[in-house]
């Protein structure tokens, strides 16, 4: 049986929002972007309060797609989820990706949240590169995910671990 509350998460770079986007339009579902009700203008943080407030609201249907690793917000789309996505691939295939996808970013202007773009500067030459993020990460969540799994609060959730593209591509296929 299918869910009608997905959270999706993994590395950076994975392909969360992608993936999100393909399940919401094939389920018909609102697609709810962490990052989008995160950022404000000039890459700020929103206050937590706001953030949460805007998360809260964006969670007021009955169906919906998550997507995001926010720790901020766990215990708010976990508890409300009731299907996590963990897309777990190796972290040279994540790099891969990001390299990839922040090139395409920095050279089109692409315009991501509130009128933030990516700079080649802030994306390959600063310490809160992404690139940077996601090798630091990486090996955190991989240990920390299956222990928050195992916590009473998150106990209801239906896990679905995919290690691979093929493997994810061979699960949305089969909804």
């Amino acid at each position: 049986m299918i869910g009608k509350r997905f959270v999706i998460v993994g590395a950076t770079g994975t392909g969360k929002t992608t993936l999100a986007q393909q399940l919401a339009a094939k389920l018909h579902v609102r697609h709810i972007e962490l990052d989008a009700l995160h950022w404000e203008p000039g890459w700020q943080e929103a206050p937590t309060d706001v953030f949460i407030a805007r998360l809260q609201d964006a969670l007021s249907g009955e169906a919906w797609i998550v997507d995001g690793n926010y720790s901020k917000a766990r215990h708010i789309v976990w508890t409300r989820a009731d299907t996590l996505i963990w897309l777990d691939y190796p972290l040279r295939l994540s790099l891969w990706r990001l390299f990839r996808r922040s090139l395409w970013r920095v050279f089109s202007r692409a315009e991501l949240w509130n009128g933030n773009r990516e700079t080649f500067r802030g994306q390959f030459l600063s310490w809160n590169s992404l690139f940077v993020w996601a090798w630091r990460f990486h090996k955190v969540r991989r240990l920390e995910y299956p222990m928050l799994f195992k916590q009473p609060e998150y106990a209801h959730l239906k896990v679905i671990r995919l290690q691979s593209p093929k493997e994810t591509e061979n699960w949305l296929r089969s909804i």
